[in-house]
């Protein structure tokens, strides 16, 4: 069957199968961003944005996208142009493995979306739904934090992700008066 659907703004046209997933059709049509885990819908490894909210891919039949808007990691940024989450993701040492990184990336857009400036019990029940084995959270969190900041206007962002000059805190964070919060 041909679905379709608009993939990172750009319409598109998938064969599938009736048993297809979206994560199946995503990762044959070379999206290989969201992560197969556990194809339950237990890990959220596999999370996209599908009409404005997360979902988990592994689950999520193709037969139901017709006429979706469907969101992945890939429409964030490039390895040369991160994204603010991806880049407050990477200057906190969010990620480890990086096995759960895209799908606790895109579950945070769509938090920071919804809610500009989550507190940490906010952010912890957005994520609640995807599991990272290496990290411990902590991170993970700063780094939500971060990115709200980030998205607000009210943290500079150099243009390779990095922080500016000026951490006039001396903490080694890079945000001038130590914003860090460390």
């Amino acid at each position: 069957m041909e679905i379709d659907l608009t993939l990172n703004d750009d319409d598109v046209t998938f064969e599938a199968a009736r048993s297809d997933t979206l994560l199946d059709v995503l990762r044959d049509n070379g999206y290989a961003g969201a992560k197969r885990g556990c194809d339950t819908g237990n890990c959220g490894f596999c999370t996209v944005i599908v009409d404005g909210e997360p979902v988990k891919s592994c689950i999520r039949p193709a037969s139901q996208l017709e006429g979706a808007d469907v969101e992945t990691i890939e429409s964030l940024g490039t390895q040369d142009d991160l994204g603010p989450v991806q880049s407050a993701f990477v200057d906190n040492a969010a990620l480890q493995c990086g096995f759960c990184i895209p799908g606790m990336i895109m579950r945070s857009k769509v938090l920071l979306e919804e809610t500009p400036n989550p507190d940490e019990a906010e952010i912890r029940d957005a994520l609640s739904e995807n599991l990272c084995r290496c990290t411990g959270y902590e991170k993970i969190i700063d780094a939500v934090q971060d990115a709200s900041t980030r998205m607000s206007g009210e943290a500079d962002v150099a243009a390779d992700g990095g922080y500016p000059d000026g951490d006039d805190a001396g903490c080694g964070c890079g945000y001038p008066d130590g914003g860090c919060g460390k």
